[in-house]
């Protein structure tokens, strides 16, 4: 009885896998092509406490080749600790410093909308002040506006690369979710998607009323906009398979922070909108914890070691699956993977669990659930 139930468990596991790897297959891969860019873009990027990542970033934004009558830059000071002060003169695009207007628990959501007030384009574009844009990233979701009826996209987030266990283990999880964000596009049930590469039409935006509906959870300024839009409008929605698109986005340096920052993105599934994204948390939760309820019965001989052998080389083959293809799309090395897949089921679920009901900090903020 006790085989059947965990058996079930991982099938159902296998399969919802397997439904991302074949979403992610059917992706249709976006190609450069030469086009009059026509799209006005505002690139908006809230930060607190980035004086060392910030000048990167703009030196980044100012090799962009893209017309800079077509772009702005809005820096969102979110009552930043330190002192940082733009220097004038040496950017190629105009860059608008502003203090964030907080008026909700969500820090960031306040500062999105603080800028898009002021915004003067139409296509509203944010990234993270730790990240990193190629030269052609406006030009490839300016052809893909031009190309296609979209009025919110978004697109791949990878880390820079760096040496260790540590970055391995975030980079392979990174990559799951990657897979989970364009798999679930490919099928047609989008839920999720990264603030650090998303992109929205200003008016859509407003039409949506905003972040209006879930300002009192601190995080989720992309996942929730992303699952309002697509219940009103989803043939709007879209995601842009394109390796000109990719933004790099920098691992974080301990293992608590890293603790931290996933109990803040786990915090907000409970306020899903999307069905298939709340089945999907439930189905890859309980694939994690029949995986240590497994390892445990085997350790006190509950479970014969054959069928143990059995869940785990399922679960490791169907999981290394998505990643390889998901790696070979960002061109990111896997490291450390049988490591890291023994150590991510206890990981995961601590995460999980911990999210429910315990509190996190984030840039020296401390936000209970």
């Amino acid at each position: 009885m006790l085989e059947l139930i965990l058996g079930t468990i991982f099938l159902i596991y296998l399969l919802f896998i397997g439904q991302l790897i074949y979403g992610f297959n059917r992706m249709r891969r976006f190609s450069k092509k030469e086009f009059t860019p026509k799209t006005s873009f505002s690139i908006v990027v809230p930060f607190r406490n980035e004086k060392e990542n910030l000048p990167n970033l703009l030196h980044s934004i100012s090799l962009l080749n893209y017309p800079k009558e077509l772009v702005e830059v809005i820096l969102v000071d979110d009552d930043s600790e330190e002192s940082w002060k733009m220097e004038d003169g040496r950017w190629k695009f105009e860059i608008r410093l502003i203090k964030n207007e907080r008026k909700s628990n969500s820090p960031k959501k306040d500062a999105i909308e603080t800028a898009i007030e002021i915004a003067k384009n139409d296509w509203i574009i944010t990234t993270d002040a730790d990240c990193l844009v190629q030269k052609d990233w406006l030009k490839i979701y300016d052809q893909y506006i031009q190309e296609n009826e979209v009025e919110m996209v978004a697109s791949g987030v990878c880390y820079i690369p760096k040496n260790g266990f540590l970055s391995a283990f975030q980079n392979l999880d990174f990559l799951s979710l990657q897979g989970a964000t364009i798999g679930s596009f490919g099928i047609g049930k989008p839920f999720m998607c990264n603030g650090a590469n998303f992109a929205y039409y200003k008016h859509f935006f407003k039409e949506l009323n905003g972040f209006q509906g879930n300002e009192t959870i601190a995080s989720g300024d992309d996942v929730f906009l992303l699952q309002k839009a697509v219940s009103v409008a989803p043939k709007k929605v879209d995601f842009l398979l394109a390796k000109e698109s990719i933004v790099a986005t920098k691992p974080v340096a301990t293992w608590s922070e890293l603790f931290q920052q996933r109990v803040r993105w786990a915090s907000k599934s409970t306020g899903y909108s999307s069905v298939y994204g709340k089945l999907l948390a439930l189905v890859v939760f309980s694939g994690n914890l029949a995986w240590i309820l497994s390892f445990m019965l085997w350790l006190v001989s509950l479970l014969d070691q054959n069928i143990f052998m059995l869940f785990v080389a399922l679960k490791f083959l169907i999981d290394f699956i998505l990643l390889y293809k998901i790696a070979n799309f960002f061109e990111s090395k896997l490291q450390y993977v049988l490591a890291s897949s023994l150590l991510y089921p206890f990981f995961s679920v601590s995460v999980a669990v911990y999210s429910l009901f315990g509190k996190y900090s984030w840039k020296g903020r401390c936000f209970r659930k």
